[in-house]
């Protein structure tokens, strides 16, 4: 059996945001095509979208990794970059939220629903492509075996995080099995 890495595990957390990133691009064109998504589909997008890659992903970034790569004192400045994209992140999902309300409570706000997801895609595509730079100068660099192993297990230990991700990557799934992004 190979063992993960907490680099290997985020790495993993990514290839299921790129399963989401499809979504939010046929979702964000359909709205500027004209054509209608369910509302209940697009909390669902913003819900995963603040579920997972905020509450684990960027959480275990920001709260173990981050930190422990920062403790050899290297590669600060490209933590704090990273920190400040997941912070515009937050802002991205809150404006989609803002103006899914606005939308559901009879203003016409499809245009900037579909404009936050469109942006937060380009935001994903671009941060996904850092923090690999990032994974592959820590793991290089800086992190032992043992310090990759030892925060694998802190991932895996906390297991509302493990429910929780277990459920986005179903979230995730019915996404991609609704009629309108089949089409």
């Amino acid at each position: 059996m190979i063992s993960l890495s907490a680099t290997d595990s985020l790495r993993e957390d990514h290839k299921q945001i790129q399963r989401l990133d499809k979504i939010i691009i046929k979702c964000y064109k359909d709205l500027y095509d004209g054509k209608d998504i369910p509302f209940s589909d697009i909390e669902k997008i913003n819900l995963v979208i603040a579920e997972f890659l905020d509450s684990i992903h960027y959480s275990r970034e920001e709260d173990s990794y981050f930190p422990c790569v920062a403790s050899y004192d290297h590669l600060k400045k490209e933590i704090r970059d990273l920190m400040i994209e997941h912070e515009f992140s937050r802002r991205i999902a809150k404006n989609i939220s803002t103006h899914l309300t606005r939308w559901k409570n009879g203003e016409d706000a499809r245009e900037p629903v579909a404009r936050f997801l469109r942006t937060y895609s380009i935001y994903l595509m671009d941060h996904m492509s850092k923090e690999e730079k990032f994974f592959d100068k820590a793991e290089n660099e800086v992190l032992s075996k043992e310090e990759e192993m030892e925060m694998f297990e802190q991932f895996r230990s906390v297991i509302a995080i493990t429910t929780k991700m277990q459920n986005m990557i179903k979230e995730i799934e019915y996404l991609e099995q609704r009629p309108w992004f089949l089409t």
